[in-house]
């Protein structure tokens, strides 16, 4: 039997948890049900089990606007945000929607009935099951969850020990007393590498093409512990989190305005961490900052490691595998016993959800996205995407808040649909994200457009897009209504 709920949304991560929240207080008539493909809440957090994991994100900006996050730290490990999230879940009942182990395989839309048929497959037999929304949000991330990037590296089989990618990381593994060789510089291998250094492995050394920008901060937030003994709780984390948001947004501005001023200041101040070592060669970037994903490290963690002998930079690129390790271009080798493939994601775009329009594939990466949520000439359907230069609940706060707007003025009005219409021909397309990132590149042809101007410009910046998905009428002559 098919059922029907005014929304379905589509994973059970901090973007659908926050979704479901939303709802339940902006549009308490309306149903909702939320789909998650896996057994459990949290999605990226329970995925992902290697050691160390942690957010690259202070928690003052990564938790939700409307439940204050209390932990010690700012720079919070993998099981407390996943515990966060469902702890968020629980005392607001939204856990009741959850339909676990239901994986979402297509969503077609009926401009007939004014309605999406959502097909999923249930539970371990696989069994098809169909629901039917009023509106399709999708929350499912932006990445393939069964499996990682790798690349192909010649002589792969010849290698004798294990061959590990974090998105899979065995339970099992046991890599005390081992030599360990991380491939990668991004956040997942700067994680890795300090944690497994100081839980027993013998010796780690990150293995990157080329370096990252790399910055360290407290783990622990000084101002906010300040005022948890002075303010009511709710006040004190507004305070911190807009601190943190300013922050983020001023960093973001002048690495862009003055990027060899701000580059030099943080080799510097990794200098002042390493004195001696060569960080031309292991610490100096080739891009400008942010022109990839700056790298956030808690307490210094990374240099201490290197420090104290444990860790180590090899700055090269791959020849082959051999049976022991790795050999490089410039014919050093690396001897490994675990060798970890920390190369990225694969990139998707919802969720890898077949989508059908009246019966017309909808393929995103030949559209245009409306104000980053919703594209063009599809209806009824918004998809979360949190920011690449800030905290990813940032941006999924206010999404979910203007998915609501959406509802509540469809509902006001009589209206069924509701659709992003592009009228202005002189709108010129450009890449959905102007990152360099090996991973964003790889989704060129993966990702949707963004146009040159608004609303169809993707900001990247939490202050327009808090003008633009709060306070402008969601009526804005480009959002066809019937």
């Amino acid at each position: 039997m098919t059922e029907h709920f005014d929304v379905v949304i589509v994973g059970a991560g901090i973007s659908g948890i926050g979704a479901g929240h939303h709802l339940q207080e902006r549009c308490p008539k309306r149903t909702y049900v939320i789909l998650e493909n896996r057994e459990r809440i949290g999605g990226t957090w329970d995925l992902f089990r290697y050691p160390g994991i942690r957010s690259d994100s202070d928690m003052y900006t990564l938790g939700y606007a409307f439940r204050p996050w209390t932990g010690d730290k700012a720079i919070a490990d993998g099981d407390s945000i996943r515990e966060y999230v469902q702890a968020t879940a629980s005392e607001r009942g939204i856990d009741q929607h959850v339909r676990f182990k239901h994986k979402v395989v297509s969503a077609a839309w009926s401009s007939e009935t004014a309605r999406w048929t959502v097909s999923a497959r249930r539970g371990d037999d696989q069994e098809s099951v169909e629901f039917t929304c009023s509106f399709l949000f999708m929350c499912s991330g932006y990445y393939r969850y069964e499996e990682g990037y790798t690349p192909e590296f010649p002589g792969r089989e010849r290698f004798k020990g294990q061959v590990i990618h974090p998105q899979h990381w065995p339970e099992d593994l046991d890599y005390q007393g081992k030599r360990v060789v991380v491939i990668g510089s991004g956040a997942t291998a700067v994680t890795l590498v300090p944690s497994m250094a100081n839980a027993g492995a013998a010796h780690v050394t990150m293995l990157q093409r080329s370096p990252t920008y790399i910055v360290s901060r407290p783990a622990r937030d000084g101002l906010a512990h300040a005022l948890r003994g002075l303010l009511p709780a709710k006040l004190a984390y507004d305070i911190v989190r807009w601190k943190q948001v300013l922050l983020g947004m001023f960093f973001f501005w002048i690495s862009r305005r003055r990027p060899r001023a701000v580059a030099r200041r943080m080799i510097e101040r990794i200098e002042q961490e390493l004195p001696g070592y060569d960080l031309k060669t292991h610490f100096t970037p080739r891009y400008n900052p942010w022109d990839q994903r700056v790298c956030l490290i808690p307490d210094s963690d990374l240099f201490t490691a290197i420090k104290s002998g444990k860790v180590a930079i090899a700055t090269d690129h791959i020849e082959t595998f051999t049976e022991h390790g790795i050999k490089l271009k410039s014919g050093a080798e690396l001897p490994a016993d675990i060798i970890v493939t920390a190369t990225g994601l694969t990139l998707i775009s919802l969720g890898g959800v077949s989508i059908t329009v009246d019966g017309e594939p909808f393929e995103s990466s030949k559209t245009l996205s409306y104000k980053a949520m919703m594209f063009r000439d599809v209806p009824n359907l918004a998809s979360s995407f949190g920011y690449t230069n800030a905290s990813w609940t940032l941006k999924a706060d206010l999404t979910c808040a203007y998915v609501c707007r959406l509802l509540n003025h469809m509902q006001k009005n009589g209206y069924t649909r509701c659709t992003p219409r592009l009228h202005d021909g002189s709108v010129k397309e450009e890449p959905w994200l102007d990152f360099s990132s090996g991973y964003v590149q790889r989704a060129a042809n993966v990702l949707p457009k963004q146009g040159d101007k608004i609303p169809w410009k993707v900001h990247q910046n939490y202050a327009l897009d808090l003008l633009d998905l709060k306070l402008r009428t969601v009526a804005d002559g480009v959002m066809e209504f019937r």
